[in-house]
């Protein structure tokens, strides 16, 4: 009880007026849970605020009252009502960030350090944050030594970093000497010593330094005061490992800082003054003035930086800067609402851009600052957990099913919503930031074109899409193999270059569009055999024999008659194996060829050079099989297309039915010829044994009369 009275009393003759004697009942009615041990932490952790940090009545009560809150459910209603909004909204923001704390993850993340800004709301939770994790270093040798190398870890990584983000460079240089104490303590040890060691000679070249300069400004009328500063452990620690020398060889463990009491319309002119006088005084080095006057840094530090050469011919750096601009640069942001009617040149980038905004804001007083700055960080991001506390960044925006293709591709093809926070909700439902999804799956679902409209990442549309050709494709073997069975069952040979001019007559685009609508039941097969038939007799009854053209002329001529003989080995040495040609590119024996797994577990052959071929390697790399033909051709006849085109002569057809006829071994299936304007265009399939038959053929008949080419499709 005595600690607390003393701390107490220590707080409030620093700043008498911080808490009323109504601040106190209302903080013991609504937190009967501060205990003596809890009261002590939590006025040190005040003081801090306080004192090292700036702030005021808000940031104590929210000290005094977060732990009542996170621990004992304290409501923000309750704590609006008894104070204001302002003391509930860093309150919830402290207990927000508590709670991503009792994640299991791992905070050494920049989607951490993202994700803690976001749920931080208002600043002053970012900066109790630091004064509670200062207190909790300068207390670090009363904890286990895992639990030091732990915190200290984090200290380092995400603490340190965010104070100086914030220009608390007092507060950043404790909490990262404290942190080096514990994670590196020999080194730490080794440069204090050494520190401590040189302290009286290194006491009296300051005084050396600094003693004709003070003459010289007072002579010149400023109001200034001037100290010396020893360089942080950890700074001179860095500064071994960049400069990989020893302690010995860091000529700058010191800077010399002279703090003027200049107006605010002479600021600049008086520390480039000071600089002139400096620069009279002793050599200055040209490479190492450093203007964070005309162009601060942007977390709002000012200050004019010089280093020159002193007595003995020793390095010494010299840092010129007013009282406001020192202020600044040790309180960082907090103190900036006490120079509200300065309006400095400064270059702040979007961090600290809104905090200017309210300085420069007239209709603002001092006190509204920090109830007006809110964080609007990350605007454009949102920070989701899974189940395990794995931490993943979308873009604002995403929504669940967005969040499912960012794990796996198969969950999210898979995806039929989510839980939310343990509520279920939609594929639909919009991400809000630190969410815990998990994503609910069936083993039916299947992506439809619906969902481009729900998703917002590129990702997730490019993989939509490519599950929706996935599925066409899928949907057109299935329907193909429909018809080919039906098409067996009636004893109906599928010519390709019929059915292509029947696919055509019924609207469809593509053969794969009407292979798509037999699956999916939009089309009778019943019809489609009559229409087929329809189709060919038409094509027979228009045989270009009957007239002196080719226009109109088709023909069927024989069945195709084949062999079972094994002639193909698929894989290594595996033989037997159930396989079909595939019917797009027509591979026949001498034809460079590969396997394809299909998704009914048969293998489908294709050329190496099918159209289809990059497509298929690209995307389902696994389902290609090596295959090469065996031995020599053993009497097995495939069907062959070749596209024709030459003049309409009187009796070309007849010449080019003649040469196949002439073949021994091969045989012409069908002919369908269609001519304009002088033209002719044909297709002919033949039945050849392999593809040296094939090329020979193709030789003849390029030297038919009036043929201008042909070509294999």
């Amino acid at each position: 009880m005595k600690e607390i009275q003393q701390i107490y009393k220590q707080l409030k003759t620093k700043h008498p007026n911080l808490l009323t004697l109504d601040d106190h009942k209302k903080i013991q009615q609504l937190a009967p849970h501060l205990n003596e041990e809890k009261l002590i932490r939590a006025l040190q952790i005040a003081d801090i605020v306080v004192s090292e940090i700036g702030l005021g009545r808000t940031a104590v009560l929210s000290v005094l009252l977060a732990n009542e809150a996170t621990e004992y459910g304290l409501t923000e209603s309750k704590i609006k009502d008894t104070f204001d909004t302002s003391v509930s909204t860093v309150i919830r923001g402290l207990c927000r960030v508590e709670e991503l704390y009792r994640r299991n993850m791992s905070i050494e993340t920049e989607n951490f350090r993202k994700l803690l800004i976001s749920f931080a709301e208002d600043v002053r939770v970012i900066l109790i944050m630091l004064a509670d994790r200062l207190y909790t270093m300068r207390q670090l040798e009363n904890y286990e030594e895992e639990q030091r190398q732990s915190i200290a870890r984090e200290t380092s990584f995400l603490y340190a970093p965010m104070a100086h983000r914030l220009g608390l460079y007092g507060v950043k240089t404790e909490l990262e000497d404290l942190s080096l104490k514990y994670t590196n303590r020999q080194i730490y040890k080794d440069i204090a010593n050494k520190l401590h060691q040189t302290k009286k000679n290194r006491d009296a070249y300051i005084t050396a330094f600094i003693t004709p300069l003070k003459e010289k400004l007072t002579q010149m009328g400023f109001d200034f005061s001037i100290k010396g500063r020893t360089k942080s452990i950890h700074s001179i620690y860095n500064k071994m490992k960049k400069q990989n020398t020893t302690f010995e060889g860091i000529y700058d463990l010191f800077a010399i800082r002279i703090i003027l009491n200049s107006k605010p319309e002479k600021e600049k002119a008086d520390c480039w003054q000071v600089y002139s006088v400096i620069a009279d005084m002793y050599q200055p080095n040209p490479k190492r003035l450093r203007d964070w006057l005309t162009i601060p840094k942007s977390n709002g530090y000012e200050s004019l930086h010089t280093t020159v050469l002193g007595p003995e011919n020793k390095w010494v750096e010299v840092q010129i800067r007013t009282s406001r601009m020192d202020e600044i640069a040790e309180m960082g942001l907090a103190a900036h609402w006490k120079y509200k009617g300065i309006k400095g040149e400064s270059g702040m980038d979007e961090f600290l851009k809104n905090i200017r905004e309210i300085l420069e804001n007239p209709e603002l007083n001092a006190v509204d600052f920090m109830d007006e700055f809110k964080l609007n960080l990350y605007d454009k991001e949102v920070f989701v957990f899974t189940p395990n506390g794995d931490l993943h960044k979308l873009p604002k925006g995403a929504t669940a099913l967005d969040f499912a293709f960012n794990i796996h591709t198969n969950l999210g093809i898979k995806c039929v919503g989510a839980k939310v926070n343990g509520r279920n909700m939609p594929i639909k439902y919009v991400l809000h930031n630190g969410d815990q999804v998990e994503i609910l799956t069936s083993p039916i679902q299947k992506p439809n074109a619906a969902w481009l409209q729900i998703v917002t990442t590129s990702k997730a549309r490019n993989k939509i899409r490519q599950s929706l050709k996935e599925l066409e494709y899928k949907d057109a073997d299935s329907g193909r193999e429909m018809l080919l069975r039906r098409f067996k069952n009636w004893k109906i040979d599928l010519d390709e270059g019929r059915l292509s001019r029947l696919t055509q007559k019924l609207g469809y685009k593509t053969v794969s569009d009407f292979y798509q609508a037999i699956a999916q039941n939009k089309l009778d097969i019943l019809n489609i055999r009559d229409q087929y038939n329809d189709l060919d007799k038409r094509e027979i009854s228009s045989e270009a024999e009957k007239s002196h053209s080719a226009e109109n002329f088709s023909g069927t001529f024989y069945n195709e008659t084949t062999d079972k003989s094994d002639t193909l080995i698929i894989d290594k040495n595996l033989k037997g194996i159930d396989y079909k040609l595939a019917k797009c590119c027509n591979p026949i024996y001498g034809d460079p060829i590969f396997g394809f797994v299909s998704i009914n577990g048969g293998i489908k052959i294709h050329r190496t050079d099918c159209p289809n071929a990059p497509q298929m390697i690209e995307r389902f790399g696994y389902r290609i099989v090596k295959a090469r033909w065996s031995g020599k051709s053993a009497g097995t006849q495939y069907p062959i297309t070749l596209h024709v085109v030459g003049n309409d002569d009187i009796g070309i057809v007849t010449n080019i039915t003649s040469v196949i006829n002439k073949e021994k071994d091969i045989l012409l299936r069908s002919i369908s010829v269609d001519s304009h304007d002088g033209l002719f265009q044909g297709h002919l399939t033949v039945l050849v044994n392999d593809t040296k038959e094939l090329e020979a053929l193709i030789k003849k008949l390029r030297t038919v009369k009036g043929v201008k080419s042909i070509n294999r499709l």
